[in-house]
């Protein structure tokens, strides 16, 4: 029995998934966690919403906001029509890190693509986090596929 309550983010939740972001110290972002409620990050939120295809997860512990994910579920003509299920943006508040709450985020999401008809569950990694990679392997993920990102 997970520990965690799931829950759709609201607009009241971008400043906490905002900083946990930018304490992410790989990833170098533009990112403003003084101003949550920027007009950029309020568009994206509502795109988000709006979408049936896309969930952004806030996962609570005794009532806490600790972690947040984002499913894309993505149709597919490869592997006779199959829909995936795209995990990205994972993280959990700093306090709260190495307890197992990551893989039960990660569970829950799996179950969340199941429930939903998906035949695979995909997320990358960046390349220097090798103890997420080890994490995940853990979890049951194969490395399969080497990514490509172009900034626009």
């Amino acid at each position: 029995m997970s520990r965690l309550n799931f829950r759709d983010a609201t607009p009241d939740d971008l400043g906490f998934i905002v900083r946990l972001i930018v304490d992410d110290s790989v990833v170098a972002t533009n990112d403003r966690p003084d101003e949550p409620q920027h007009p950029r990050y309020l568009a994206a939120f509502e795109a988000i919403a709006a979408d049936p295809n896309q969930r952004l997860i806030i996962a609570e512990l005794d009532g806490e906001a600790v972690g947040t994910e984002q499913l894309s579920f993505i149709p597919g003509i490869n592997r006779l029509g199959e829909w995936r299920c795209l995990i990205e943006a994972v993280h959990i508040a700093p306090q709260h890190r190495n307890k197992g709450l990551g893989g039960e985020m990660i569970g829950w999401a799996i179950a969340e693509a199941r429930a939903r008809g998906c035949g695979l569950v995909q997320l990358t990694s960046n390349k220097q986090r090798l103890d997420a990679h080890r994490f995940y392997e853990r979890l049951g993920f194969k490395r399969s596929h080497e990514g490509f990102k172009l900034a626009l």
